[in-house]
């Protein structure tokens, strides 16, 4: 029996869905200043990397709209492309860290680099907008990472001026907690590969099999001179995860709690409610930007 992560696939869509209500409320609350419209496509050429219940919920869902065929092909194709010219990159970005250059330098020449998304079609439309990434629902609106704001350049936000601002990282924690959760919950040789991050190209040309996901085999189990009871909230057997309604990763939010975040409903730091704080985006002159609220 294949493994079944379509409640952990419910748990990230519920992710997905807050990003996509922290945009609306943002383009609510600053009228004109969004400009995201069909066959704008600057997103589409961002570097950013996914987290493992991403990647695995991006995969599936390029399997289930592309089974076979040309157009699956291309986009592979694609996607092996992109692929080689991120790994180009990353090796770049390593030894300019070899060299002494600071951090920030990397990721500065980093984010100036663009790599054409290979879900992105002829007519700079995503072939599989309705299950795009948390990053790609965000992006067009200004965001707080790693504590200053950023925000597209093509959107009508203008520097200096003070914009509600999304914390796209609480989100992204969230991502990499329930990636962990996931793969705690699977019978696998690779505990850690909750923590592995990868762009969408490799997302989509990676088979997530048993032998990728390192699933023990019937054989393996035998081995084991004494197996370990499983976790409390998954139902484990050789090949077979099974993530249930009562599971405590997957399921619901409990208590006042909206989504799994555990601020208290309707709070300025609750991710679920759009987890905005109001910025001053960075100056012309590139003098940095300020905190006004959180």
């Amino acid at each position: 029996m294949p493994l079944d992560f379509s409640p952990a696939f419910a748990r990230y869509e519920a992710i997905a869905a807050e990003a996509d209500a922290a945009f609306a409320k943002v383009a609510a609350a600053c009228p004109g200043m969004v400009t995201c419209g069909a066959g704008c496509s600057d997103c589409c050429h961002a570097l950013f990397d996914l987290s493992f219940i991403e990647a695995l919920y991006l995969n599936h869902q390029f399997n289930r709209a592309f089974p076979s065929g040309p157009a699956r092909d291309a986009i592979l194709d694609r996607a092996n492309k992109a692929d080689r010219e991120h790994y180009k990159l990353k090796r770049q970005a390593f030894r300019a860290g070899e060299r002494g250059v600071p951090t920030s330098e990397i990721l500065a020449d980093l984010a100036r680099e663009r790599i054409r998304c290979p879900l992105l079609g002829d007519d700079d439309r995503c072939v599989l907008y309705a299950h795009r990434p948390v990053t790609c629902r965000l992006y067009g609106v200004p965001l707080e990472i790693s504590g200053a704001a950023h925000t597209c350049g093509n959107t009508g936000f203008e520097p200096g001026g003070r914009y509600p601002t999304v914390k796209i990282e609480k989100l992204q924690d969230r991502l990499m907690a329930l990636s962990q959760d996931v793969v705690a919950a699977l019978p696998t040789r690779q505990p850690l590969m909750g923590d592995v991050l990868a762009p969408v190209s490799l997302a989509l040309v990676t088979e997530y099999d048993e032998e990728y996901l390192g699933i023990f085999t019937e054989d393996d189990m035998v081995k084991l001179p004494e197996p370990a009871a499983p976790a409390a909230s998954a139902t484990l057997g050789p090949q077979t995860a099974s993530f249930g309604p009562q599971t405590a990763a997957f399921g619901p939010g409990a208590g006042s709690s909206c989504g799994s975040c555990g601020e208290t409903a309707g709070s300025s730091a609750c991710a679920s409610c759009g987890g905005s704080t109001t910025w001053v985006l960075p100056g012309p002159d590139g003098s940095p930007g300020e905190k006004e609220e959180d």
